[in-house]
């Protein structure tokens, strides 16, 4: 499927919605052509719900926990549950790096301007840049070129693509890349030149494919590279660059919000932030304010496309933007007769809504919506957890009920590790 532009609009969900048919995503997904569901930039930032998505996909296909398509959203939970088990750990190796020696803590020019000479990694951070999203394919070639042949730290390229995707997930980047990078895996994902060629079979891809350069040698060859002191540079001869699009914390015309508290005074407010931004009926006497925390995007900066993105949904769902951390929330809603707002684990969002709600007795903090069960202990590796989670369940319609939303959502519990 050609890559389609992600407008923020509930008319192009619904059109990815109709498009996606099972079988045919589970024949082609693979390939960078394939018939993928573009659908990840809504799910990050709460359009819609991964249990609403499987569960109209199973009413008209009948599908079970054996389909590749739900196989697939299963990842993303698990991913969120070894997030809401690690918290902030999984902004650091969880194993220990198959590389003894020192990774680079910076991302080299040529990387970030597209200018290596292997023309899969250009190709890749081009589209990345034009369009805000890449194939899964893409991510996980370019990272295993990063980490391995150019010896950078995963931290480091995880912050750049986070930075730049419209669907960037702290748990599904991050750990995807420490998965790549074998610090969170049983070992490093490598990739190759036949590999490239392989799933990129579409003469639209024939510019990706990249032989005669660093990466078309064997994977034996390429597994004690990633083991060894070697580091690639970029291929010799001139390479065209491309500017890399700047990113930012809060951009200047959103850090400035509306004075909120005489506004809110005596009514009921509905606060909604960048990880929940699904249509809701406007309800009579309920404000909607929408709200950012600094704290969290001076860690987590994103690229002004992104920014466009989140910010247009926004002003369509409310006229009324915060700005502001824990303190200046609570100041302005302490006057409100009552507040709802849904749980992240975005940590300075989540902070600030746990600090709210020990001020505010009439504070409702729903929680997010989940897939998948929350298990009690955490599990490290996606087989287990998609084991334990079928036991639990059962049959896959017994994941929803008639809103779409998980049965097993309830207020977040720690998850304990073992």
């Amino acid at each position: 499927m050609e890559i389609n532009s992600f407008i923020p609009s509930d008319i192009a969900l619904e059109q990815k919605l109709s498009a996606i048919n099972p079988s045919v995503y589970a024949k082609t997904r693979n390939h960078l052509g394939g018939n993928v569901t573009l659908l990840s930039p809504y799910i990050t930032h709460g359009y819609v719900a991964v249990t609403s998505i499987a569960q109209r996909l199973q009413q008209k296909y009948a599908l079970t926990f054996q389909d590749k398509i739900i196989f697939e959203f299963a990842w993303r939970s698990f991913f969120h549950h070894v997030w809401a088990a690690k918290g902030e750990g999984i902004f650091n190796s969880i194993y220990e790096p198959i590389y003894a020696g020192s990774y680079l803590s910076t991302l080299p020019d040529d990387i970030a301007q597209g200018r290596t000479g292997v023309p899969v990694i250009d190709a890749s951070v081009r589209e990345l840049y034009a369009t805000g999203y890449l194939h899964n394919h893409a991510r996980m070639w370019l990272a295993s070129y990063v980490v391995h042949l150019r010896k950078v730290d995963w931290c480091v390229g995880a912050a750049w693509l986070y930075a730049h995707l419209l669907d960037g997930d702290c748990a599904s980047n991050h750990l995807s890349w420490q998965w790549v990078a074998g610090t969170f895996s049983s070992k490093p994902y490598l990739f190759n030149a036949q590999n490239v060629a392989l799933f990129a079979p579409d003469p639209a891809f024939k510019h990706w494919h990249s032989s005669v350069t660093v990466i078309d040698q064997s994977y034996e060859a390429l597994d004690q590279w990633a083991r060894s002191s070697k580091t690639a540079q970029a291929e010799r001869g001139y390479h065209p660059s491309v500017d890399q699009p700047r990113v930012q914390s809060v951009p200047e015309q959103y850090v400035t919000s509306a004075n909120l508290q005489q506004t809110v005074q005596g009514k009921s407010v509905r606060l909604f932030h960048p990880w929940d931004l699904a249509s809701l009926p406007k309800l009579a006497g309920v404000i909607d304010v929408a709200w950012l925390c600094p704290a969290f995007h001076q860690s987590h900066p994103w690229s002004e496309k992104r920014w466009d993105w989140v910010m247009s949904r926004m002003t369509d769902l409310s006229p009324w933007l915060m700005v502001g951390d824990a303190d200046t929330l609570n100041a302005t809603l302490q006057g409100a007769a009552s507040v709802q707002v849904q749980h992240t684990k975005n940590a300075s969002y989540q902070q600030a809504i746990t600090q709210l709600s020990r001020s505010m007795p009439n504070l409702n903090a729903l929680p997010e919506p989940m897939f998948l069960p929350q298990l009690p202990m955490l599990c490290n590796s996606f087989t287990k957890f998609y084991q334990t989670a079928q036991k639990r369940v059962g049959k896959l319609e017994n994941c929803f009920t008639t809103d779409g939303q998980s049965t097993s959502a309830s207020t977040p519990q720690p998850i304990q590790q073992s």
